[in-house]
C-alpha cells in the first residue's frame, strides 16, 4: 500500500510518500500555497499521480497530549482533503516532527534559505517514517496473536 504524508503549513506544506512495501518514506517536496482549498486540491492531484492508498495529516499534539487551535486547523484541513479523494485521510501524532526535521538539517549542514525550503519536506518524511514504524510493529504484534 502506497501512504503519503502531509505535514500542513499556513504559508508551506511538506509532502512524502512511501513506496508499496511501505518501507521507504521519500520526500516529494514543499507546496507554498496560503488557500487552504486550493493547498487541498494540488495535495489531491498529488495524492492522484502518486497513487496513494491513504494519506496521513501530521496531527500536531502539545507535549502534555491536548490538542490546541493549531491542531484544529490540521483536522479541519484533513476533512477538506478527504472530500476530494478517493482514499482513506487519517491524523498522526507529529509531536517533535519539526525539532527532528530541524536535527537533521542540521547533521547534514542545510543552513539558510535552502533549510526553509526544505524543513516542510524532511518533517513530512519524518511523520510518515513514523506511521510506517508504528504499522509494521503493530502488524507484528497481530502475527504473534495468531
Amino acid at each position: 500500500m502506497r501512504i503519503m504524508s502531509v505535514d500542513y503549513g499556513d504559508a508551506r506544506t511538506g509532502i512524502a510518500v512511501s513506496d508499496n512495501s511501505e518501507f521507504l518514506a521519500t520526500p516529494v517536496g514543499t507546496i507554498k500555497e496560503y488557500n487552504a482549498q486550493k493547498l487541498a486540491e494540488k495535495i489531491r492531484d498529488i495524492a492522484v499521480e502518486r497513487r496513494a492508498d491513504e494519506i496521513i495529516v501530521g496531527l500536531p499534539v502539545n507535549m502534555n497530549g491536548t490538542e490546541g487551535v493549531r491542531a484544529e486547523k490540521c483536522r479541519e484541513f484533513a476533512v477538506m482533503i478527504e472530500e476530494l479523494v478517493d482514499c482513506p485521510v487519517r491524523m498522526w501524532d507529529e509531536r517533535s516532527t519539526t525539532v527532528t526535521a530541524h536535527q537533521i538539517l542540521n547533521e547534514v549542514n542545510v543552513r539558510g534559505k535552502n533549510r526553509k525550503a526544505v524543513v516542510d519536506t524532511v518533517a513530512a518524511t519524518v511523520i510518515l517514517e513514523s506511521y510506517l514504524d508504528y504499522r509494521r510493529k503493530h502488524k507484528s504484534d497481530k502475527d504473534k496473536d495468531k
